[in-house]
Order: structure tokens, then sequence, then C-alpha cells
């Protein structure tokens, strides 16, 4: 008798685990397809423009440092 009522459950398991993937793919097989045949926009790569500036120096603007006499740090 229990092996009657082992096989009833285990079948009755069987047939509810099977309506569920049945009912699945019946309530979700358009959104199924619509993502497998989805081909994703195509986007341009990002480009960045750099623009490098530096100051130019003018030479008539430009120090010179003097040189130390060489006696100076003579002691």
């Amino acid at each position: 008798m229990f092996t009657i009522v082992a096989a009833t459950v285990f079948f009755a398991a069987f047939l509810l685990a099977a309506g569920v993937i049945v009912g699945m793919f019946a309530l979700y097989h358009e959104k199924m397809a619509a993502a497998l045949l989805f081909e994703p926009i195509t986007q341009q790569p990002p480009v960045y423009h750099l623009r490098i500036s530096r100051r130019r120096v003018n030479p008539d603007r430009r120090t010179v440092p003097a040189v130390a006499p060489s006696g100076v740090f003579a002691t």
C-alpha cells in the first residue's frame, strides 16, 4: 500500500513540475523568442578630443639667474 501511495505522490509531483514548465513556455514563449532574436543597437564608440596647450615663454621676458662670483663662497 505504501508503494502505491509513494508512486502516486511522485507521479503527481512530476506532473505538477511538467505542467509548470509547459505553462511557463506557453506564457513566455514570445518574450523568449524576442530575447533570442534581439540585435543590440550599434553605437559609435566615444571619441575624445584632447587639446593640449601650454604657454610659450617670450625670450625677452625670460630671466637668467646671475652667476655668483667665485670669491663669494670662499672663506
